[in-house]
């Protein structure tokens, strides 16, 4: 990332317009779009409704953007930045080191969850706003509509947002002071819908009500934006967002007051199923409002994409998922694009709109993998609280507090599931079950390698290296080591070099990558074992960055031959005298479980699955964008052997 970039985007984190607007743009998208299904969805609960069902509803929703979003979330959730990095996985590294390791199940639930909302959103968001054109030309076939913009959505994704990414702001801005206005301007047709400030109402509603839990499905669609809007703290920053929200939330509470008023007075058309939302507007200013609501439901896809490709690199990072392809389309703050997850979320989304075809069976599905995410961003709240040192008493009343509402809101959303709230469960069980499968299993890996110390084996490799008998493999040779203490190297590395085919090197490199938390960091230590035959080189890259190890150790060697650590000419006399530097060839040791392992069963069936699932992922080669003309992969034996195995006896 380029200087300025940097500069931008740490300028947009700090308290001004231009970051406020930033946020408007690409935070709220998924929030703000929700007047578009939220009163329609609460209408059908009770098609026969009164004047007290609607104030109740609108003073739940109030009450709900209040106590779920503005203090759980702006509030509380906010403040739970790693290295200014939000969502669950970023409040999980926060809590990693803590000693109960069962939270990293939490977290894979939790973002797993929110991947489903990404396949569901986008349907749900496009759908409602297409389906307006029914109201102006009622013979426009609406599916076809969603498929081309659901499509060029994710179309887009590839060459990134770039400088439309920078109307999203103005647009959004402009979108909300429209929401704010109509809704507005349709209040003092009935003042009463202002009772729902008072939160009597939302309670006298639940109460009385015998389906109380489907107004609480339907109510709690005005929040599902919440969990998105803490996972885009890393684009502009908590005090941006927080000033913003202000505005936000006055723009759609004025909304919301405005359609439950026109609800109120036209119960006959919003019991036939009229959207409010368009019911609402002017007669000539439908279609402008059509094109408004499907580009605000175009921003707010764009949004939520943006934040599921964050998602994965981060889970990457973190060891959640086998490696992906990530690139960086444009200079935009955090943009990048992984084309894997583009397309999978590309098929989910195409399926919701051909299996649910409109916004009111797609209501079904959507809401009850959010709540369950909700919960588990709640639980690790509630760690992270402790883990800083808030009074216990403190601590447990915001768990009890939030579990209540949001278990509510679960419970009420859970009476979905028949009707498609399966569809989303299923999407993030499966995510889940492979970052979990994955996590174990790269860990339990990980105590199967063996390692040898540096200074026992230092030798033997400059032995090999000053022997000219051996034929010299490359100039320079390097090696990927999972080993992050450069006095510590891999056994089969070793046996690589000494065992399997001598390898004569002028420059032995062991190159350790370090995915830190912080992440912009871009940054190496290096430590010479053997002054000009072996280096240790430890990169540290943030999630952000890209890992063209390449480039770097280029950099690196540059570093080092201006320090004098490193004479880089090539060792073969007639190239040396043309100062002509040395080759490099990478190698890279693919371990594969060997069934010759005496262990159990339950370690072997993890070990043959996350073979299975690497498959899923690209190759380090790619990942970590290494020239493949220079690069042997090498596959090694992983033996595991936790039980003594019988010994074979020579006969006397």
């Amino acid at each position: 990332m380029k200087a300025y970039d940097r500069y931008e985007g740490s300028a947009l984190k700090r308290l001004s317009l231009a970051g406020m607007l930033v946020a408007v743009g690409i935070v709220f998208g998924d929030i703000g779009t929700s007047p578009l299904y939220v009163m329609k969805a609460i209408a059908g609960v009770n098609p026969g409704f009164d004047n007290d069902y609607i104030i109740g509803a609108i003073s739940c929703v109030i009450w709900t953007l209040t106590l779920q979003t503005t203090v759980k979330y702006v509030a509380i959730a906010l403040r739970a930045d790693n290295n200014g990095e939000g969502g669950i996985l970023a409040l999980f590294a926060l809590l990693r080191r803590l000693p109960r390791r069962w939270l990293y199940v939490v977290a894979a639930i939790g973002a797993a969850m929110l991947t489903a909302d990404g396949v569901i959103t986008p349907a749900i968001t496009v759908t409602s706003a297409v389906e307006g054109l029914r109201i102006v030309a009622p013979s426009v076939p609406v599916l076809p509509v969603v498929v081309a913009v659901i499509l060029l959505i994710f179309m887009m994704q590839r060459v990134g947002t770039g400088r439309i990414g920078r109307c999203f702001g103005p647009f959004m801005l402009v979108w909300f002071l429209m929401l704010g206005v109509i809704g507005g301007i349709n209040i003092p047709a009935c003042p009463a819908v202002l009772k729902a400030f008072n939160p009597w109402f939302a309670v006298k509603l639940l109460v009385s009500s015998p389906s109380w839990f489907l107004i609480m499905g339907a109510v709690f669609l005005c929040t599902t934006g919440a969990e998105a809007l803490y996972s885009d703290l890393g684009h502009c920053g908590r005090r941006n967002i927080t000033a913003s929200w202000v505005f936000v939330k006055v723009m759609l509470i004025l909304n919301y007051l405005g359609q439950g008023a026109w609800m109120i007075r036209h119960v006959a058309e919003a019991s036939d199923g009229a959207n409010p939302f368009y019911a609402v507007m002017p007669q000539w200013m439908i279609l402008p409002g059509i094109v408004m609501s499907t580009g605000a439901a175009v921003i707010a896809s764009q949004a939520l994409l943006c934040g599921s490709f964050t998602i994965f690199s981060k889970a990457i990072s973190l060891g959640f998922w086998p490696r992906q392809r990530i690139s960086y389309p444009s200079a935009e703050k955090g943009q990048l694009y992984v084309s894997a997850v583009n397309w999978c979320l590309l098929a989910g989304c195409l399926l919701t709109v051909v299996m649910f075809r409109d916004s009111a069976h797609m209501e079904a599905a959507y809401g009850l993998a959010v709540t369950i995410a909700m919960l588990t961003t709640t639980l690790l709240l509630a760690f992270w609280l402790h883990s800083r040192g808030v009074n216990m008493v403190v601590t447990a009343a915001f768990f009890i507090f939030f579990t209540v509402i949001e278990g509510t809101f679960f419970l009420a959303n859970l009476s979905k599931f028949v009707h498609g709230g399966w569809y989303s469960l299923l999407i993030a069980t499966v995510v889940a079950g492979i970052m979990i499968i994955w996590r174990n299993s790269t860990r339990r890996r990980a105590t199967f390698i063996e390692y040898r110390r540096m200074a026992d084996c230092a030798a033997t490799i400059t032995a090999i290296g000053a022997d000219r008998e051996i034929p010299k493999y490359a100039s320079n040779l390097v090696y990927l080591s999972r080993s992050g203490d450069p006095s510590m190297v891999e056994s089969k590395l070793v046996y690589s070099i000494v065992n399997k085919q001598p390898k004569r090197a002028d420059h032995y490199w062991f190159v350790h990558i370090d995915n830190v938390d912080r992440p912009d960091e871009l940054s190496y230590s290096v430590k010479v074992i053997v002054p000009q035959t072996i280096y240790a080189v430890t990169m540290h890259l943030g999630f952000r960055v890209a890992p063209r190890v390449s480039v770097y150790l280029r950099q690196i060697v540059e570093d080092l031959t201006e320090s004098g650590e490193l004479d880089l000419l090539s060792g073969y006399p007639s190239l040396r005298r043309e100062g002509i530097p040395g080759d490099f060839r990478f190698i890279i040791l693919h371990r594969l479980f060997s069934p010759t392992s005496n262990c159990s069963g339950a370690t072997a069936l993890l070990m043959r699955l996350h073979d299975l699932l690497r498959h899923i992922g690209i190759s380090d080669t790619k990942a970590y964008g290494l020239d493949t003309s220079v690069v042997t992969s090498e596959t090694v034996p992983l033996i595991i052997n936790t039980s003594s195995a019988r010994r074979i006896v020579r006969e006397r």
